[in-house]
């Protein structure tokens, strides 16, 4: 035998808040919304701790930028660079025409070449690199590790070295002489550009500026309720929210949020759990129920968590009305509201500015569950979506007065996003059509789609059935009104009545409303052979349902609307018969049948019957009428057909009453038009 496992209904609320918390984000944020020049929004803040004030970007990078104006490069002084051009200079000097180069010549350029070096040369690409950069002054560091300043201005290039030498030139002595030989092989620079230790003093320098320009001590306040944040306080706020963001990343840290979110999100799906165990036991019981709200909740938590992780698209795009909508779509309002209100504090948990997410979305709910009370057509969608955007926008605009005073900081994006969000709501036509696939959900709006007559099944029924089809009819009027009365769905009857006898179209001539006056095929069969066609509408209506893809709510009103009785008539008739025969009473009953365990298909076994037996009635008055409900009603009773429906006695008895006043206007009698006398 193949083992069953039950799972609890709980275990599914485990397994969802489990993820929910895994997939939450962990970076946590700041508990508190502000913006500078606004009122604060909430109660009296006083520091925690206490932390450094610090100072805001801008300031911080004008200190930065001072810091780097001022600096100045550090050089190298390479004191060897003299003696070797002096002594490469008077090794070639040897060799020069004594005739023109006189010892003037020399000692002019041995004074000027000392010069040069003293005061010093830097080589073109760090003569360009300081003007590029503006350093109208750098340090040089000497033998003794100190550092001198030097103007850039009084350094020699290269170029400037050798003119110098030139332009200096004695009178006495002829400058043409000494453009005769080259003077630029004794120009070398003894500056040199000290890159790895200019930056490191440049970091220290920057590192030196202090990040804060102040102290906030523990339980000092900082701002309490409606007063505006200025431009002070906005920085000790700031300041407050960038040290708890630095303190998310701590282990410490981690497990206090991991642990706080795991506290908040197990506590609202457990309000969710003890809502359905309580007050919704049959949805509680019922693991596919559960299944489905648990799906639409984790649904668009994991879209507010995807947004605020990712920050893709902004979270008032997420149509948050389809949970209410949906929900209301197959369940009652209360179970509708109680998921959207839960499913929305928990994703106010991720969402920046908590409060007004809140309100928006109650708003919102409110609004989608009072107008769309059923959603049977298209255009009671879109009347929907135009309200709900028209409540997101009122909402905002609210708020913003509240806490403006005006509309002077209005974001003109978030009417985009409303819009979207608009354009989404539209899908829920769609998305309920495959929540019905997948869940096994029947939609008011498919009960409508599915009472066309015109439809193939319904149109074949009327065809080869025409009596079967006005009983279906009648039985559909009794059944809808009825339950009307007691707060069943009217429109589930209503569609499930027009496909209950679906099956007689097999054997239609063996059915009473169907023959011809005079003409009984069950003339020339036995009881048993006739109980056992009577009996078979019921698997066949069931084959024939599933040939057409009539959806399981409409295939049950098949199988229930006789539910484990019998074949009364021909039951009764054999018995009357053959009173001493023992007589096999699954020959007479209908095994496919299972008893309802609806307000719905328990309405329509009672209409069924009621209907069916009302055709034989002699006089239609309603002393007869009601008694003939009473009796068949009773006798289902009594029969134990009806043990499993969730009826109450007032209900059988409005039923009861709702049948005998129908039958009563469909029988009652009409007055007898007179024929035209002829003279």
């Amino acid at each position: 035998m193949k083992k069953t496992f039950n799972i609890p209904s709980y275990i599914y609320f485990i397994i969802i808040t489990l993820v929910i918390i895994v997939l939450f984000p962990r970076e946590g944020k700041f508990r508190y919304s502000f913006v500078e020049g606004k009122p604060w929004k909430y109660g009296l803040l006083t520091a925690p701790f206490d932390f450094p004030i610090y100072k805001s970007e801008p300031q911080l990078k004008a200190e930065q930028d001072s810091v780097s104006r001022n600096f100045s490069p550090y050089f190298q002084w390479d004191k060897d660079v003299y003696s070797k051009q002096s002594d490469k200079f008077s090794a070639d000097y040897m060799h020069y025409p004594q005739e023109y180069w006189n010892p003037e010549y020399r000692r002019y350029v041995d004074k000027t070449l000392k010069d040069i070096y003293s005061i010093g040369i830097v080589s073109n690409n760090d003569y360009d690199f300081l003007k590029e950069n503006h350093y109208t002054a750098f340090k040089v560091i000497q033998d003794d590790n100190k550092a001198i300043p030097y103007f850039t201005g009084d350094v020699f290039t290269l170029k400037s070295a050798y003119s110098y030498i030139l332009a200096n030139c004695p009178k006495y002595l002829n400058v043409n002489v000494l453009r005769s030989v080259d003077l630029n092989a004794y120009l070398h620079e003894n500056l040199k550009y000290d890159e790895a230790l200019s930056e490191k003093v440049k970091q220290d320098d920057l590192q030196q500026i202090s990040p804060s320009s102040g102290m906030v001590q523990a339980g000092e306040k900082i701002i309490d309720r409606g007063e505006i944040v200025r431009p002070e306080t906005y920085r000790i706020l700031s300041s407050l929210k960038q040290i708890q963001d630095k303190q998310e990343g701590t282990a410490q840290r981690q497990i206090g949020l991991i642990v706080g979110i795991s506290i908040l999100v197990a506590g609202l799906m457990a309000c969710l759990l003890l809502y359905l165990s309580y007050f919704r036991k049959k949805i509680y019981e019922k693991k596919k129920d559960v299944v489905f709200l648990l799906f639409m909740a984790s649904l668009f938590i994991f879209l507010t968590e995807i947004c605020m992780t990712t920050g893709l698209f902004s979270i008032y795009i997420i149509p948050y009305a389809i949970i209410p909508i949906v929900i209301r779509t197959f369940f009652e309002s209360r179970t509708a509201q109680i998921t959207h209100l839960i499913t929305i504090l928990i994703c106010s948990l991720m969402a920046p500015f908590s409060f007004e997410f809140i309100l928006l979305q109650f708003f919102v709910c409110m609004v989608a569950l009072y107008v769309l009370k059923d959603l049977t057509q298209r255009s009671e969608l879109i009347k929907c979506a135009i309200y709900i955007v028209a409540t997101y926008i009122l909402s905002y605009v609210g708020v913003l007065l509240f806490q403006e005073g005006g509309l002077s900081k209005i974001n003109w994006n978030m009417f985009i996003y409303f819009g979207i969000n608009f354009l989404f709501v539209m899908f829920t036509y769609s998305f309920i059509y495959i929540i019905e696939k997948v869940f096994g959900y029947i939609s008011n709006v498919t009960l409508v789609e599915l009472s066309d007559i015109n439809l193939p099944a319904l149109a074949q029924l009327s065809e080869r059935c025409p009596g079967t089809f006005q009983h279906s009819l009648q039985v559909s009027m009794l059944g809808t009104a009825a339950a009307a009365k007691i707060g069943a769905n009217p429109q589930l009857v209503r569609t499930g009545a027009l496909y209950h006898d679906l099956g007689k179209m097999e054997n239609p001539g063996y059915f009473t409303e169907n023959t011809i006056e005079g003409k009984n095929p069950h003339d020339n069969l036995t009881f048993e052979q006739s109980a056992r066609i009577i009996t078979q509408h019921v698997p066949e209506g069931v084959k024939e349902a599933e040939h057409f893809g009539l959806p399981p709510a409409i295939i049950k009103f098949i199988q229930t609307h006789h539910g484990k009785g019998k074949a009364k008539y021909f039951y009764n008739s054999f018995k009357n018969k053959y009173p001493d025969t023992p007589v096999d009473e699954e020959a007479f009953s209908y095994s496919a049948g299972i008893n309802p365990d609806t307000k719905e298909t328990a309405i329509l076994m009672m209409a069924d019957s009621v209907e069916a037996a009302s055709r034989s009635l002699k006089d239609y008055n309603e002393e007869s009428i009601r008694e003939l409900v009473n009796r068949i009603v009773d006798g289902q009773i009594a029969d134990g057909l009806l043990k499993d429906a969730p009826l109450t006695f007032q209900n059988i008895t409005t039923i009861k009453n709702v049948f005998v006043e129908k039958l009563l206007s469909v029988y009652h009698s009409r007055i007898s038009y007179p024929e035209l006398e002829k003279k």
